[in-house]
């Protein structure tokens, strides 16, 4: 056999594993709530080809390589254990599993926690988006993409100004096509008379108002609702709580950082505060997520003196696209011809989710011609001197096994650049080849899809908000620099 025709009989192995893979991945989900994913890159509704490309990404992300044929046997071993509503890392539990293992009785301790668990989960939580800009649809679509039979999360309404003709059409536009994020994950359709978005069956309110006060959402079949706030027009308690004068609002979610004494939630970080009794909250900035989590890592594992934060940046709706008038220093300067110096508040507002480096922080920011992905760089100073490989090594587990996995990743690639990281699910991935470490003095690049990742954090917060987090499974582990 020549070497080609080995190379194409290898693939059509590999298609005919991903084959056998998707009608598991598909009831675990349907039937089950269960959400499988290769550390943290969602399986479902994938293609054939879709499922060998997460395989091969997980290795080019620095991850060990996780066999098909182990995927495959491990997705039929959660089918014949048939957990309740959980996240599952199959390639965690491929990783963590010994030679001479019985799967399913190990699959059974994994996840004790959730074999009991009910699959049908009521009705679930009413949302409604706010707005439709860059963050609203994105939040669109993670929501329309979790929406399991009515559990969790449920995308109800959306609240935009009216766009004048050809409002509902241009809107589900938008949604179906993004220059960016690409075309939309299945079918988008419209009802005029209805004055509805319907997408992959969902079906979504479109309701024109310009006070956010003077909406009954009852009218529509919507209760409880929490209201997302991506319009960024209020950020105070203040204005926000005009949402909760709506009938129908139980609580609202702002998507920008909040003013005092709001609480600016950081998931992974300070989510378990959250109580009912909290009825407005922020989920802070796209920066602040991504570099929150790490800055807690390396604290608790050498002590933060002192750092300062550069965010190179992708420009924003906020910017002239061509030179003009703008309030804001700098920012009338065309954001596709220049790199723009200006000011964020993510280092400050870090301290709202770590307070232990409350005054310890400094920041700046450049815009940069380019629309989604950013960069933030962290210069540190440690109480405890770090090596390079001894920093690399314990962000690299803390990504695999801590109670951040789904906020750090870690990567390692001398070809890696920014766009490669579009539609990440974490909120910062560390670049270790990037980092560079001496004695107390220690710099990080973090990555950051600060449009896809922050709105994947924005959804865990809502998810702890409503109590619909699924279990992550398996069980985080403590990670320490000695392993």
């Amino acid at each position: 056999m020549s070497t080609y025709d080995e190379h194409r009989a290898a693939w059509v192995a590999r298609e005919q594993l991903a084959e056998r893979m998707i009608p598991h991945i598909g009831a675990l989900y349907r039937d089950r709530g269960v959400v499988t994913s290769l550390h943290g890159h969602r399986l479902i509704n994938l293609s054939v080809t879709g499922i060998i490309e997460a395989h091969e990404r997980v290795a080019q992300l620095g991850h060990a390589a996780v066999p098909l044929e182990d995927t495959l046997r491990v997705l039929e071993g959660l089918r014949a254990v048939a957990p309740g509503p959980a996240s599952i890392d199959v390639a965690r539990i491929i990783a963590d599993q010994r030679e001479d293992d019985d799967l399913e009785a190990r699959l059974r301790v994994e996840l004790a926690g959730v074999l009991d668990g009910d699959a049908n989960r009521g009705e679930g939580v009413d949302v409604v988006l706010y707005g439709f800009g860059r963050i609203g649809r994105l939040l669109a679509r993670i929501l329309i993409g979790h929406g399991t039979a009515g559990r969790g999360l449920r995308l109800r309404a959306i609240v935009v100004r009216s766009g004048g003709a050809n409002d509902l059409m241009k809107r589900a536009s938008l949604l179906l096509r993004d220059s960016v994020h690409g075309r939309f994950a299945g079918t988008v359709d419209i009802d005029e008379d209805a004055k509805q978005i319907i997408a992959n069956g969902t079906r979504i309110q479109v309701i024109h108002a310009d006070d956010p006060a003077a909406i009954d959402y009852t009218a529509y079949g919507i209760r409880d609702a929490i209201v997302v706030d991506n319009t960024g027009r209020w950020r105070d308690e203040a204005g926000l709580s005009q949402h909760l004068r709506s009938t129908g609002v139980r609580r609202v979610l702002l998507t920008a950082p909040g003013k005092s004494p709001l609480k600016n939630i950081v998931h992974g970080i300070n989510h378990d505060t959250i109580t009912d009794d909290d009825r407005i909250l922020s989920a802070a900035s796209c920066t602040t997520n991504a570099i929150t989590p790490v800055l807690a890592a390396i604290d608790e594992a050498y002590g933060i003196v002192r750092g300062h934060v550069e965010t190179v940046h992708s420009f924003t709706n906020d910017q002239n696209l061509i030179d003009n008038f703008h309030k804001g220093d700098r920012r009338g300067r065309s954001a596709v011809l220049n790199m723009v110096i200006t000011e964020t508040g993510a280092a400050k507002a870090v301290a709202k989710a770590l307070p232990q480096l409350e005054g310890k922080l400094t920041g700046s920011a450049i815009r940069v011609p380019t629309p989604d992905v950013s960069l933030a760089v962290l210069h540190l100073t440690l109480q405890r001197p770090a090596t390079k490989e001894q920093a690399n090594d314990f962000l690299r587990r803390a990504s695999l096994h801590s109670k951040l996995r789904q906020q750090i990743d870690y990567v390692e690639s001398p070809e890696i650049v920014s766009t490669d990281f579009v539609g990440s699910h974490r909120a910062g991935i560390v670049d270790g080849l990037a980092t560079i470490a001496e004695g107390d003095t220690l710099i990080l690049y973090v990555w950051y899809d600060n449009e896809f990742g922050y709105s994947m954090q924005v959804v865990r917060v809502l998810e702890a908000m409503s109590g619909t987090h699924p279990t992550v499974v398996p069980t985080r582990r403590e990670v320490t620099l000695e392993g």
